[in-house]
């Protein structure tokens, strides 16, 4: 899982509104606060602190090469509320090597498996100091996730180092409820992982695969690495698009470029906002890493979805027609009105 130019990240389906909480209010009766980490594993009553006399006797634990570790493993109802986590090698490798994955209910197959970098925003490996509404990392070496996950009857969270490199040095805190009564309107949390090294021209590169179901697009986090054949111009002139409920050869929901899509405009800076952010834009390297969390404009579906973004990109006219007549692969789309710019499809890896 350690060796990709592209990918993309996380498309997820959640069930809780992210409002303020009603901070006097008390819970459903019966729910108890609890957090599973080193120094007390599924947050078991009364058992933390226990090594060591209760002196930071298992703060951390490692990580081998090939191993898996279970974080969290609960037979009840119950929802996830945060989770923490910190490493000593936050490398590129060791955080595309990482791969987390989450179960509810007993399910075998789990809702969320994904690479622990890109999961937390972080899908370069270039980790970066930013506070979003979901995920955070206050100094740019730590992971922060705040997206409540509820389970009816069971939970189980593991992680297993794929990078082939042993992680001496793991800290975690997964913060939890539980005894909570399921309702009938929870939502189980998915999240998706996607890369592609480069896409067919004119080929729209899927952020979220076809799923069908009842749920809502919670957001994307995205990472790219722009061909440099492709020289100054733009990548992102490709517009996101969303399929729903028997939508097919036109979206309901269509964009205008990917720095659109992220609430900037003609090109992307860095920044971090509560539900939009550009983490990382380097022009020289043309790498970028960009979110968008739909907590405010709710993306809802009945049947199905579907995700996908344009592999267009834009350059002045003459740049276009330059790389033309050098061969470079790519399929003129579009003129802009009074505007010496052109907008192309072309095989590069978005």
């Amino acid at each position: 899982m350690n060796k990709i130019l592209f990918l993309i990240l996380f498309a997820g389906l959640v069930s809780c509104q992210l409002s303020a909480q009603e901070l006097w209010r008390l819970p459903q009766s019966g729910t108890q606060s609890r957090v599973s980490s080193m120094e007390n594993l599924n947050g078991i009553k009364g058992k933390g602190g226990m090594t060591n006399s209760g002196a930071k006797g298992s703060a951390f634990g490692s990580l081998k090469a090939g191993e898996t570790k279970t974080l969290l493993d609960v037979q009840s109802s119950g929802i996830i509320r945060r989770m923490w986590f910190t490493i000593d090698n936050r490398s590129p490798e060791m955080l595309r090597g990482l791969r987390l994955r989450m179960h509810w209910d007993g399910v075998a197959q789990p809702a969320v498996d994904v690479p622990f970098g890109d999961f937390f925003c972080t899908p370069l490996g270039k980790p970066a100091a930013f506070q979003s509404a979901l995920f955070s990392n206050p100094e740019g070496r730590s992971f922060n996730c705040y997206i409540p996950m509820p389970f009816k009857k069971g939970a189980k969270i593991t992680l297993t180092n794929e990078s082939g490199v042993d992680l001496s040095l793991l800290f975690f805190d997964i913060d939890f409820e539980q005894g909570n009564k399921p309702t009938a309107d929870q939502l189980y949390f998915h999240a998706c992982w996607h890369r592609q090294r480069e896409t067919p021209i004119g080929q729209d590169l899927e952020i979220l695969p076809l799923i069908r179901g009842k749920g809502r697009f919670l957001g994307t986090s995205v990472g790219v690495n722009a061909n440099p054949v492709y020289e100054s111009t733009w990548w992102g002139e490709g517009e996101v698009k969303m399929y729903i409920d028997g939508d097919k050869d036109h979206p309901t929901i269509n964009g205008t470029g990917a720095e659109d899509y992220i609430g900037t405009g003609w090109g992307e800076g860095s920044f971090a906002h509560q539900y939009q952010g550009c983490l990382l834009a380097d022009g020289k390297e043309k790498q970028y890493a960009f979110y968008r969390f739909h907590i405010p404009d709710p993306i809802w579906f009945d049947h199905d979805f579907k995700a996908t973004i344009q592999e267009i990109g834009g350059g002045m006219t003459p740049v276009v027609k330059d790389l033309l007549a050098k061969g470079i692969t790519l399929k003129p789309v579009s003129l802009a009105s009074g505007k010496d710019r052109a907008c192309a499809s072309g095989d590069r890896p978005i």
